[in-house]
């Protein structure tokens, strides 16, 4: 499986054997919204859930640490969280995640799609007991780079998503909230206009209290063509 190393602010390192990933779809925080967007999301042939919010095993190997992504095709894209990372002592990490999915597959299936790309977390941390007092305020940001030039494609807060604490009960409720499972948050809205289909993807979680931020970066890289 994956092993995930963080760094805390205050310089230790926290090293986390994955056992299970489980990603959050559909999770903002107000679910009219959310509704919303299952029916645009029909309108375009992507299936919608039978419940919401959702939450989609994926295989434990697909939560990395890397800078660059392989796909398969030109229509995958990346998609700003956070992530929930449970320690091995069962402390609450908090750091961001970018969910990389393949659209194209996306049509036949959510949780195939989710399957079928890396879940990219950052190398730094927050302890989750340090922010959570202000967790509504910290920021998610994202940018997508075409030919080396970045364009903000996310920008929103903490507080347009369902909290951290919410997840914890149900991870709870389900025996799953052991040493090793990651939690991926589900996302904000993109804006418009803006093309996903990235060779680059960056998301920056950031505390505006602190000025503190975390943050990840990775190349997309298109597979070499196959044999048969």
């Amino acid at each position: 499986m994956a092993v995930l190393t963080f760094e805390l602010p205050d310089g230790s390192t926290r090293e986390v054997d994955v056992v299970q990933v489980l990603n959050a779809g559909y999770a903002g925080r107000s679910q009219a919204d959310v509704a919303a967007h299952v029916a645009e999301l029909a309108e375009l042939g992507v299936p919608g859930p039978s419940v919401t919010p959702a939450l989609y095993p994926v295989s434990p190997y697909l939560a990395q640490q890397t800078g660059r992504v392989a796909v398969q095709h030109a229509r995958t894209s990346g998609e700003a969280e956070w992530a929930l990372v449970v320690a091995d002592d069962g402390e609450l990490l908090l750091t961001a995640a970018c969910d990389h999915t393949d659209r194209e597959l996306e049509v036949h299936g959510v949780a195939w799609s989710k399957n079928a790309g890396p879940d990219v977390l950052a190398r730094r941390a927050w302890r989750l007991a340090d922010v959570e007092p202000r967790l509504d305020e910290l920021t998610l940001r994202a940018w997508v780079a075409h030919g080396g030039e970045e364009t903000e494609i996310q920008h929103g807060t903490l507080a347009e998503l369902l909290a951290p604490a919410y997840w914890v009960d149900v991870l709870s409720a389900r025996g799953d909230l052991v040493p090793g499972t990651v939690l991926i948050s589900g996302t904000i809205p993109m804006a418009p206009g803006v093309d996903q289909f990235a060779d680059g993807w960056r998301v920056e979680l950031g505390d505006p209290a602190t000025g503190d931020t975390i943050g990840l970066a990775y190349d997309v890289r298109p597979m070499p063509e196959p044999i048969g």
